[in-house]
């Protein structure tokens, strides 16, 4: 297999059937991004919901780690069969403790200072939106905490690469992270990204350092925002749909389900699943 730093082509990954049985046997928990890795056409299917349930029905951890907004994050906290959630590509996690009846929302940034950021946001969305025609706004944007995400193809005809790449430019010339998603451009005041409070998120919640136990948890996604995890993960996972960004994906997926997004979430799940 190729070296998984640099590579470009699909060839360099493995289908999922190749995950040797013991580390399959192994796997201690499932993080997975939502748009386009669990949803299907925008939406979330029964199967891949079920999915969830059942990956933690049978003890494993369930976390997805996504680039929606915070207000969606606090729903499905409280009400998805999953463990906790990290959302806006790692400005924060939220875990819902059942017993105590009391959601935890821990982010990288204060109060005060996401409340500046929120109007320097608003600010550049406007002049983003004015400078790429066919541009707008993600319709999930009010209820964002951090960042800004401009939609380039879930509520508007799909935008051209070169419309995408200057999005991109714009957030990183005004001192904005800058990140791709299946759908939205999401950017960003500081340095965190998904890994980042991934690894917050276990450590101060369940007890993992996930630096010693990175080799029991598979990452499922779909896109270049989802690299650094795909790079940090030995046993990463990209549903089959992962296929077009493989070459803005410098660290790929070392495995690759036949089926796309939900579909191949469910494949996943049976796979982990699976007696023996």
């Amino acid at each position: 297999m190729a070296s998984r730093r640099g590579a470009t082509a699909v060839t360099a990954l493995r289908p999922l059937s190749q995950m040797p049985d013991a580390v399959r046997r192994g796997i201690r928990g499932v993080l997975t991004d939502i748009d386009d890795t669990l949803s299907t056409h925008g939406r979330l299917t029964a199967d891949a919901y079920a999915a969830l349930a059942r990956l933690r029905a049978a003890g494993k951890l369930v976390i997805p780690i996504t680039g929606r907004p915070a207000g969606w994050c606090d729903h499905i906290a409280r009400m998805w069969p999953v463990d906790a959630v990290v959302g806006e590509n790692g400005a924060f996690y939220m875990h819902h403790d059942d017993a105590k009846r009391k959601l935890t929302r821990r982010f990288v940034a204060g109060t005060a200072e996401r409340a500046d950021h929120r109007s320097r946001l608003a600010a550049i969305g406007e002049s983003i939106l004015r400078d790429v025609p066919g541009a707008a706004l993600a319709s999930d944007q009010r209820y964002r905490e951090t960042d800004l995400a401009i939609d380039f193809c879930e509520d508007v005809p799909p935008l051209p690469r070169s419309a995408v790449d200057r999005i991109v430019a714009l957030m990183e010339a005004e001192g904005m992270t800058a990140k791709v998603s299946s759908i939205h451009v999401n950017g960003w005041f500081g340095s965190y990204d998904k890994l980042a409070m991934t690894r917050v998120l276990l450590a101060e919640v369940f007890a993992v350092d996930l630096d010693a136990q990175r080799e029991r948890f598979v990452f499922v996604g779909d896109a270049p925002n989802d690299e650094p995890m795909f790079a940090f993960f030995p046993n990463a996972v990209g549903v089959a749909n992962v296929r077009p960004f493989l070459d803005r994906i410098a660290s790929q997926p070392a495995y690759l389900t036949p089926r796309e997004a939900g579909a191949g979430f469910v494949e996943l799940a049976d796979f982990l699943l699976a007696p023996g």
